[in-house]
């Protein structure tokens, strides 16, 4: 190696790490920079969109405890209304990103959900910890569970009226596997209308619907006031679900990738934060109680993030595979075959007309390169395959290998 070639390398090494320091970023980023300069976030002020959910925890913990500074943003959380209002905010731009449904994004990018837009996933958020809910009333005359549930609606004939909370989303789609592997189809069989999670407990009160399915804490709330009871958890219908994600744009990947990888690195740190012990649990529960962010009472929260759960019959169980937000790595990795179910579902229930390239659709949603970057600055762990297999409540088992022939393989579909 010349002299001369030698202090073009050097004074590069010192642009970069002085770009790096001046920015406050994490040293670990300085093994993913960019042969074309500094990795500095080209924009280091965020808006993070959030629906008042116990899953937006790792969003708001990034901000509260100062981790995206490490990594040269600032994060502001901004609380929303709706799915609706997140996805339009979203494709206009007055959202950088999103606390968001992973269905969500896939519906918009396919345009199935509302405008279609070229949309990205860069991690996911959480697994496991939402629930469906059955009215009091309804359990009083035995359905307490699927078969109980099944059973009423027979004996009992009327509009059955049951709510998620967006149609291309997660609790639409874990309501309906649900319904189905019971024997109910949802879409013959009861009337489903969609309505912003912190309404859900008001609307039941005031008996506008016979279940719901929800995120937390809006199913122990219905415990808590006497309304609801628990049928079942999303991780009974799908152990380790993949369930929110930090979504955002393709144009913002494209125009933003450095902030794109910085923020991602916060959130999966402030999700390893949350998950490394009780007393980081507790003060979560503390600091997303208040009404900047999900707006109830900390009893509400921090029961189910430690797996403590009742069903408002007097049952209590400790349940090993609660909400979680990291769990060494597993839980943050954007599989390809996660997003590839979302399409199967879709299509099982009439939200697509044909079958979509799955691996293709997948592909370009799941960030996949920027999300091994921003695990490298994290000291993320990764997994050894994009893909994952699972069986389900119903002893199905999806891999991502055939999503066609699981599609169709349904007996109860639209």
């Amino acid at each position: 190696m010349t002299d001369l070639l030698k202090a073009k390398l050097s004074r590069r090494a010192v642009l970069q790490t002085a770009a790096v320091g001046a920015a406050g970023i994490s040293p670990a980023l300085r093994s993913v920079v960019y042969a074309a300069g500094s990795d500095a976030p080209e924009k280091t002020e965020v808006k993070i969109g959030f629906i008042p959910l116990t899953d937006c925890a790792s969003v708001v913990m990034a901000s509260v405890l100062g981790i995206d500074q490490k990594y040269g943003v600032k994060i502001i959380p901004s609380k929303e209304a709706s799915w609706a209002g997140v996805r339009d905010k979203l494709v206009s731009g007055e959202l950088d990103f999103a606390h968001v449904l992973y269905g969500l994004v896939y519906g918009v990018h396919l345009g199935i959900g509302g405008p279609k837009k070229d949309m990205a996933v860069l991690a996911t958020l959480n697994n496991n910890g939402q629930a469906i809910t059955l009215s009091k009333k309804l359990a009083d005359k035995g359905a307490v569970d699927g078969p109980g549930l099944a059973k009423l609606m027979a004996a009992e004939k009327r509009e059955y009226t049951f709510a998620q909370t967006f149609p291309t989303g997660t609790h639409a789609m874990w309501l309906y596997y649900w319904m189905a592997a019971n024997g109910i189809n949802p879409m013959k069989d009861s009337k489903v209308i969609t309505v912003p999670p912190p309404q859900m407990v008001a609307n039941m009160r005031v008996g506008n619907m016979d279940g719901f399915c929800v995120g937390e804490p809006w199913n122990h709330r219905a415990i808590i006031d006497g309304i609801g009871v628990t049928a079942a958890t999303t991780q009974d219908i799908w152990k380790d679900h993949p369930e929110k994600v930090l979504g955002t744009s393709g144009d913002f990947v494209k125009k933003y990738p450095n902030t794109a990888r910085a923020v991602t690195a916060a959130i999966l740190e402030a999700g390893r934060w949350i998950d490394a012990s009780l007393s980081n649990k507790n003060k979560m529960a503390e600091t997303i109680a208040d009404k900047s962010y999900v707006n109830t009472s900390v009893d509400a929260i921090n029961q189910r993030i430690l797996g403590r759960y009742q069903n408002g019959m007097g049952k209590t169980w400790d349940d090993p595979n609660f909400m979680k937000f990291y769990n060494d790595g597993a839980v943050t990795f954007p599989y390809l075959s996660d997003g590839m179910w979302f399409l199967t579902q879709h299509k099982r229930w009439g939200l697509l007309k044909d079958h979509p390239d799955y691996l293709t659709v997948a592909k370009q949603i799941n960030q996949i390169d920027i999300y091994k970057q921003a695990a490298t600055a994290s000291k993320t762990p990764l997994p050894k395959s994009d893909m994952r297999s699972s069986k389900l409540m119903d002893g199905v088992v999806w891999d991502g290998k055939d999503p066609k022939k699981y599609a169709d393989g349904f007996k109860i579909k639209a």
